[in-house]
């Protein structure tokens, strides 16, 4: 699995909605962590999906994900959907097209967030790969209700071909070098304190 290229790279959040995100294993880590995520995304330009499943059932995103979303002035793109996984709706292979429309699939690097890790986003990530994407799955940004279930799931993608990584790696592979003109800011977000809880 190569490093990540952010000329190829596509943020994809998956569902951190209300009532889900109540009940999910340190869901305090994976909102800090994916904002940070975001933020990282921004800087970089590298282009961001965020989904929501049937939120008038489950609610909206987590506020603090939405507002940090709703800054971003990266190209991005909102997707409601009723599939649990992102790819079983016709919608979202569009979506990524259109932020990427000179890569071909194959080529394209996803970076995952998002609950619940052994439904909604396991569907996803495997669906990706089979599809030929690359996936980087940004564990302490992926949760789901309780530890096993969490862990067996990063388990099974990582051995289906997804890269188990962590937003910092993400950012010091897209940046490659301390020349980068992002590397500073870079540096002084992921000072700024670890998530936890």
């Amino acid at each position: 699995m190569e490093l990540l290229d952010v000329s190829r790279s596509i943020v994809v959040v998956v569902d951190l909605q209300g009532k889900l995100m109540e009940m999910i294993e340190r869901p305090a880590m994976v909102t800090a962590a994916t904002i940070r995520l975001l933020k990282l995304a921004e800087l970089f330009e590298v282009p961001v999906v965020l989904t929501e499943q049937y939120p008038r059932g489950l609610g909206g995103t987590r506020l603090e994900v939405r507002d940090a979303f709703d800054a971003l002035t990266t190209p991005k793109r909102f997707m409601e959907k009723t599939s649990f996984g992102c790819c079983g709706d016709p919608g979202f292979e569009k979506l990524l097209h259109d932020l990427r429309p000179a890569l071909d699939p194959s080529r394209r690097q996803i970076v995952m967030a998002g609950i619940e890790a052994h439904v909604c986003v396991m569907q996803t990530v495997l669906e990706l790969i089979r599809h030929g994407s690359q996936v980087h799955l940004c564990w302490e940004c992926v949760s789901g209700r309780g530890a096993e279930y969490r862990c067996h799931a990063l388990e099974r993608m990582a051995k289906a071909g997804a890269v188990l990584t962590n937003h910092e790696s993400v950012a010091f592979e897209w940046a490659r070098d301390k020349n980068h003109p992002q590397f500073r800011a870079m540096s002084a977000l992921l000072k700024d304190g670890q998530p936890t809880g």
